[in-house]
């Protein structure tokens, strides 16, 4: 919406216009008294979003102007629904005082908050980071940089990866709220990317981009020689990237962010890669049942006091570790802290009280803490020395590390307690905030402030006795300052030193010498009191700032111990075991259970299970079953259970041997991708495309269901050749867990001998199906669909139904025999033999049928070979002849007479 107007702006609208055209793409809140105004198109804009009125300016004017306003003292919860809603706002401040300009008071924008660079606590999620990305590519190579920042936290890293398809798993795994690219580009991953999360997409001019101009930047931001000392120098993409990151944040008033002192970069290869179906569904994160965190795996562990703690155990989470020390460390620090119980339960305690240190920090470096953020930050302060004599006594090396490292910063809080009072006002402004005794002149003006009302009731009560007037009183507002009111019938004793200021209806207002004289003492003693109490919060401000990174380090710290102190917690409530990890091949679990599964049923009724997995003899498990007996469960606690045991956590079993695992891939379910233009099959062979590409022996793959979006044939075909690639692979084939309907598939264990059988436990008894959910050797012979269906209530003519044509089918007929439908049995004409019609399956003649079966050689035939001839049969059979083309001599393979079928069509 754009306003046309004949009419000159006045000066407000004009210095509002210029403001507003140097940040197009932001919403401008316009400081305007008490208010932040917004109009014109941002007005439209924000009005709906905020749900306030839309009015107008100048509504007598031709072209009135839209408009639409907040209160300046409860601006942030509305800047953070706007933020929230993906749109960047531009505060723009009155920088002099109103009373001391000279004609239209000056204005600039003071700070831009966009999605990735907030620091305010109402737009933030307390346990989740909060990125800003930025991704650079290399124009000679597939190269890729991805630098990413949480300024609130002060977390800077830096990533560089050799393909789209990484970038792409990388950027998802981070989850920033706002990416950034060089002005321009328009890639197609950019767009694939936000099909498949939300984020904010901002275009920068390339030359932020500058590999020479970054690396300046960055050096000029950390003050060293070189960058060198962060190991990134021959990152170029990942300089270029980073350097983009420190542009944006300069560029949108954020200041020097002294708290940002670390830019660390990774590898890939130093974690185990969680691509965003794996993340999906194991539902690490979230759980697509409750539609967020509860019934997800995070949802279990953590059981962290402090933002910070849940921070860190997030990432955690998303990076497991392939280091087998550090996995180690954790678990030696969480066996501890399982085993003394009282010493965990008092940390947690003692950690419940703290606020977060880390961004109390961040928005103190930034001038953006208030008096409330620094005694926060006291108060958590105040809790590192008990913290520190816990400590004391571990003997778990990670633990010992963090008593070592461990600073009390006795000397900030006891700064910080010397200075300010507790409780502070909400604001600086409403004074009050600096301790009696910091400051001598400061007292004098807030004596003088303070005893302006006791001066005001003895004033009044002399003049009362002098006048003899007992209506009269002593008043203050801020528009007229101090005042004498009468009522207008005690007018005509009103003394000569008296003197008008203002009439009312039912009375008069006078002033006194003494009376003002009074009240320039207080104005200007509040004025000063104010100054001077502003200068001193900023120099308090500006002293913790030099101490921000003993703050940040001591934060990091804090989260670790959380971190730890949760994962020992959901330990000892949950029965869990330390696993042991090492540097083979082997996955052995004793008496697994899934972890969140067991905590929404009854305590002791999950049933668990072992599962053993090797690359020399029980390399893929063909897990089959009927639908409801838990075959998903199993494939899914397996792959969790590893993920745990990675991050360093305590695992739901009763013993366990993990090899390292690189990467944990899963295809699970059915689902579709409309708006992508993907079927459900499309999507689930995709995702199938995807591990096959990308898996290596070292990883771990599960599979529930393959192949069944499509006929049963070519699904079966599908889900064979799979099973057989991943055996095969490099000759030394991928640990698999492959859960499937596909009967036939138990039969490839006779040609590959890493291939094992398994199904889970059920029995048929009185036409009803019992679930044992136990894991047995062997393959299963049944899906025990209809007694199912049944379980689901669907209806008893249908199953009915369902089961006569069933028999039929398993006793070898090749046609059906329809029930006449409703028309048939109301017509006259219907007759009893009308019911033989058969609808054919099959056309070719039962003789050619009986001599393809003759000519089997039963003896020496393998089960495998039998059932490639089944295949072969029906692959003439739906080839349409009557007879067939060629007769499968008695030792002749299947695959022969198919390739010669192909052939011929």
């Amino acid at each position: 919406m754009k306003n046309e107007t004949t009419t000159k702006p006045t000066p407000m609208m004009q210095q509002y216009l210029e403001i507003k055209a140097r940040y197009p793409d932001a919403l401008l809140l316009y400081r305007m008294g008490d208010f932040y105004e917004m109009f014109m198109d941002d007005a439209v804009t924000a009005a709906p979003i905020l749900e306030i009125a839309l009015t107008s300016r100048d509504k007598n004017s031709e072209n009135p102007i839209p408009m639409c306003g907040v209160p300046y003292h409860a601006a942030e919860g509305y800047v953070a629904r706007l933020v929230a809603s993906g749109r960047k706002v531009a505060i723009c401040d009155q920088i002099e005082d109103p009373k001391k300009a000279k004609g239209l008071v000056r204005r600039e924008v003071t700070r831009v908050i966009t999605p990735g660079l907030i620091l305010e606590s109402q737009n933030l999620s307390a346990k989740k980071p909060n990125f800003l990305a930025a991704v650079s590519r290399s124009k000679r190579a597939m190269v890729f940089g991805l630098a990413y920042l949480d300024v609130s936290t002060a977390e800077f890293r830096v990533v560089e990866v050799d393909s789209e398809e990484a970038l792409q798993e990388e950027i998802l795994r981070v989850s920033p709220r706002e990416l950034l690219i060089p002005d321009g580009e328009d890639p197609l991953w950019v767009h694939q990317l936000q099909r498949r999360m939300d984020f904010t997409l901002t275009s920068l001019d390339r030359i932020d981009f500058d590999r020479h101009r970054s690396e300046e930047r960055l050096v000029e931001h950390f003050q060293v020689h070189s960058l060198e000392g962060f190991g990134i120098q021959n990152m170029e993409q990942g300089i270029e990237a980073a350097g983009a990151i420190l542009a944006y944040m300069q560029a949108n008033l954020l200041g020097k962010c002294d708290h940002i002192r670390k830019l660390l970069p990774y590898s890939r290869s130093d974690y185990m890669i969680l691509d965003e179906a794996t993340v999906r569904n194991l539902e690490v994160f979230q759980s697509s049942s409750f539609q967020g965190r509860q019934g997800s795996l995070l949802s279990v562990l953590d059981r962290t006091r402090t933002s910070m703690g849940g921070r860190k155990l997030q990432q955690w989470l998303r990076y497991p570790l392939l280091d087998l020390d550090r996995i180690k460390a954790r678990q030696e620090a969480v066996a501890e802290l399982v085993e003394h119980a009282e010493l965990r339960t008092e940390i947690l305690n003692c950690l419940e009280g703290m606020n977060d240190i880390e961004r109390l920090n961040s928005r103190n470096c930034t001038g953006t803490s208030t008096p409330r953020d620094l005694v926060a930050l006291k108060k958590s302060l105040q809790v590192l020395p008990a913290l520190k004599k816990m400590l004391h006594s571990c003997r778990s090396p990670l633990l010992q590390e963090l008593d070592q490292s461990w600073d009390e910063l006795s000397d900030v809080a006891e700064l910080l307690e010397a200075t300010l009072t507790d409780p502070p006002p909400l604001t600086l402004a409403a004074g009050g905030v600096i301790r009696q005794g910091v400051h001598q002149e400061l007292d004098h003006y807030v004596r003088l402030s303070r005893d302006a009302k006791s001066w005001m009731a003895e004033y009044e009560a002399r003049e009362r006795q002098e006048t003899g007037i007992s209506s009269l009183k002593v008043r203050f507002n801020k528009v007229f300052g101090y005042y004498i009111e009468l009522s207008k019938s005690n007018l005509s004793a009103v003394p000569s030193h008296y003197f008008r200021k203002q009439t009312l209806v039912n009375a008069e207002r006078f002033i006194t010498e003494e009376l003002k004289t009074f009240e320039t003492q207080v104005l200007e003693a509040d004025e000063k009191r104010q100054e001077l109490e502003q200068q001193l919060f900023v120099e308090l401000r500006q002293a913790i700032v030099q101490e921000s990174e003993r703050i940040q380090s001591m934060a990091g710290n804090v989260a670790r111990l959380d971190s730890l102190a949760s994962l020992a917690e959901a330990a000892a409530k949950n029965d869990y075991c330390r696993p042991v990890l090492d540097g083979g091949e082997v996955i052995s679990i004793r008496d697994g259970r899934h972890p969140v599964i067991e905590q929404f049923l009854q305590e002791g009724s999950f049933v668990p299970n072992d599962i053993h997995l090797d690359q020399e003899k029980q390399q893929i498990i063909i897990l089959t079953g009927p639908n409801m007996a838990g075959k998903s469960t199993i494939l899914r606690q397996v792959a969790l259970i590893v993920l745990m045991a990675q991050v360093g956590s305590f695992i739901p079993a009763s013993a366990a041997r993990i090899g390292l695992v690189d990467r944990i891939f899963t295809r699970v379910g059915a689902s579709d991708d409309l708006a992508r233009g993907r079927s459900t099959f499309m999507v689930e062979m995709q995702e199938t495309a995807n591990i096959l590409h990308q898996a290596s022996p070292r990883s771990l793959i599960i599979l529930d269901e393959i192949g069944r979006g499509t006929s049963t044939f070519d699904g079966l075909s599908i889900a064979w050749a799979v099973a057989e690639h991943l055996h095969d692979f490099k000759d030394v084939g991928i640990k698999t867990l492959f859960a499937t309907h596909y009967h036939e598939l138990t039969a490839m264990s006779e040609t590959r001998p890493r291939v094992k059988n398994f199904n889970v436990a059920i029995k048929d008894w009185q036409n009803e199906i019992l679930f044992f959910h136990k894991l047995l050797p062997g393959g299963a012979n049944r899906s025990y669909g209809i007694q199912v269906a049944q379980l689901a209530g669907m209806p008893q003519e249908v199953t009915q139904r369902a089961k006569e044509i069933l028999a039929g089918l398993e006793s070898g007929q090749t046609s059906l025999v329809p029930r006449p439908g409703p028309e048939q049995r109301r017509s006259r004409r219907f007759k009893e033999e009308d019911t033989a019609i058969q609808l054919s399956l099959f056309k070719p003649s039962l003789q050619w049928l009986r001599d393809q079966i003759m000519a089997l050689d039963l003896d020496h035939v393998t089960p495998f070979t039998a059932l490639q001839t089944l295949y072969a049969l029906k692959e003439q059979i739906r080839n349409g002849g009557m007879e067939p083309e060629k007769k499968i001599a008695p030792h002749e393979t299947a695959g022969q007479v198919l390739r010669e079928i192909s052939k011929k069509r």
